[in-house]
């Protein structure tokens, strides 16, 4: 029997308010274990999709400008992200408009887009001495979970050389259900004077029951039944937090990826209503 190529894991990381970027929480300390065992397995890169970048009709867009800037974000210091130097990988994203063309995408570049919280915050967390080489991927904003595995699927074959695939979303995010008066009036996202809504704790589950009890083809047809799920919509009121676990699905969902299924590592709620989860599928294996 031939061996099982060595892949990287992939994670979906749920970035959470933009506090996170300030805040010390369980989930800020994973993603900087994550980004110190990719860093001492030598990736290439970062390939990302984050959850506020999407492109109309049938389109979808690879970050090629060469220079980004950081969109800013409220209620942290500058001091946590304005001096952090972003790393484009120009010459993988031009492969992955490539890949992503010859699979029959509707994909080109965008040489002007500047680099939003969800992405440079979890790049932040995860390599705070230094950006590795990186690659962001947009969404299309007709949000079809088929549409998204496809392009985790057609992207999943760079875990074979070594590179890192991200989805950045949200398990649970639902902005018009969160509390936001301890954030507006303390500074305090964390606070939780009151339990989750029972809709938001039973979505939660279902993300979890889905991610530790599926792999391979069974991963991604449960991760995409979740938009059925009778409590999505009041999990999520928008679906662009919910794709990236689609792309994260299909870059580990195909059959050589049986047997290996997701791991909830670390979870922090915020807003009281907001859970974020974040996921592992797949471990490092020495050579």
């Amino acid at each position: 029997m031939m061996a099982k190529t060595k892949l990287t894991p992939v994670h979906f990381f749920s970035h959470g308010s933009t506090m996170m970027l300030g805040e010390e929480s369980g989930s800020a300390a994973y993603w900087e274990e994550c980004g110190d065992e990719a860093l001492a397995n030598n990736i290439k890169g970062v390939v990302i999709m984050g959850a506020h970048w999407d492109c109309l009709s049938d389109k979808v867009q690879v970050a090629t400008n060469p220079s980004p800037s950081k969109s800013p974000v409220a209620y942290v210091h500058p001091s946590k992200y304005i001096d952090y130097k972003l790393n484009p990988d120009l010459s993988t994203a031009n492969r992955c408009i490539s890949m992503l063309r010859a699979a029959g995408f509707n994909c080109e570049g965008n040489p002007t887009f500047d680099w939003i919280h969800d992405t440079y915050l979890i790049l932040i967390r995860m390599f705070p001495s230094g950006c590795p080489p990186t690659t962001i991927i947009s969404m299309n904003a007709r949000f079809d979970p088929h549409f998204h595995l496809k392009i985790g699927s057609t992207l999943r074959s760079l875990r074979a050389e070594n590179y890192l695939l991200i989805g950045s979303g949200g398990a649970v995010h639902n902005l018009y259900r969160n509390k936001w008066s301890s954030m507006l009036r303390y500074r305090d996202s964390f606070a939780q004077e009151q339990p989750p809504d029972r809709e938001m704790l039973e979505f939660r589950q279902a993300v979890q029951d889905v991610m530790e009890n599926n792999s391979g083809p069974e991963l991604r047809r449960g991760l995409t039944r979740l938009m059925k799920h009778p409590q999505f919509r009041d999990a999520h009121a928008t679906d662009d937090h919910f794709m990236s676990a689609l792309f994260v699905a299909g870059a580990v969902g195909d059959e050589e990826d049986r047997g290996v299924g997701g791991r909830l590592m670390a979870e922090t709620w915020e807003l009281t209503n907001m859970c974020n989860s974040q996921y592992t599928v797949g471990e490092w294996v020495s050579a």
